[in-house]
């Protein structure tokens, strides 16, 4: 199963093309909030990479957050623009269990943290129970550095960027009864790679996104109530209008190309 495969929920942008396990294509890369000028370009340089188009793609896949607002929506609204395209099926994953697929397999229980709004922290806590089946113990959550640490118990692997600016505060709220295990390299991000893969699975299964798929803020975001008190289109609307834009102009441009060789 050949897929195209978006992480956009944080600053760290990642973007895959896989074929089931085997990575054919991928690009991470610091986005910094710019993720509507760079995601496009990205997923172009993949494609012509590979030698592949969307048309030759068996499903699509994308982080749904929590995360950055701009980002999921600039993600979620740009596999939704291809979706309209090609009306490919879709799979959307909660960047915290992507996040735990980093580590698949592994027998400890494993909290994945994100770094949230004003000091706040997004985690949820997962347990392989084997290499194809993760289980999710606690559901996503969006609190303080000290509520983390006073919700945790036993063994446990930390990691992630909130882990790594707010471990301090953590600890200092911890019951003596947990015992960390730290993670570094590659492995802290989110990655395009793991989304995929747990994307693909719930392809498998049947799983699909519906018509109203929307991000999973866990918090919702001030820009989408001002959006709503003022009764405008939102930029997740004007971004999926763009992507189907592009598409369109670059099946016309195809098919003008092809008539003139003819």
């Amino acid at each position: 199963m050949k897929i195209l495969s978006l992480e956009t929920a944080t600053a760290w942008q990642s973007v895959a093309i896989l074929d089931d396990e085997q990575v054919l294509a991928k690009q991470d890369q610091e986005a910094k909030g710019a993720h509507a000028k760079i995601l496009l370009p990205t997923i172009d340089r993949l494609f012509r990479a590979t030698g592949l188009s969307p048309a030759m793609l068996d499903g699509l896949v994308v982080s749904i957050g929590p995360g950055s607002f701009t980002g999921l929506r600039v993600g979620l609204a740009t596999v939704l623009g291809f979706r309209t395209i090609t009306q490919l099926p879709l799979a959307v994953v909660p960047t915290l269990e992507g996040m735990a697929w980093n580590l698949r397999g592994t027998s400890m229980p494993l909290c994945p943290v994100l770094n949230s709004r004003r000091g706040e922290l997004y985690w949820a806590l997962f347990q392989w129970e084997s290499d194809d089946r993760l289980v999710r113990l606690v559901p996503e959550r969006v609190g303080t550095p000290a509520t983390l640490g006073q919700q945790l118990s036993g063994p446990v692997m930390l990691y992630g960027e909130g882990w790594e600016t707010e471990q301090a505060a953590i600890r200092m709220a911890m019951p003596h009864t947990v015992t960390i295990t730290e993670v570094a390299g590659q492995e802290v991000k989110p990655s395009a790679i793991s989304i995929g893969l747990a994307g693909i699975a719930r392809l498998q299964r049947g799983e699909q996104a519906g018509i109203g798929v929307s991000p999973l803020y866990v918090q919702r975001p001030e820009a989408e109530l001002r959006y709503e008190e003022s009764g405008g289109i939102s930029p997740f609307a004007r971004r999926q209008e763009k992507v189907v834009r592009k598409l369109k102009n670059r099946a016309a441009l195809a098919g003008g190309r092809t008539r003139r060789k003819a």
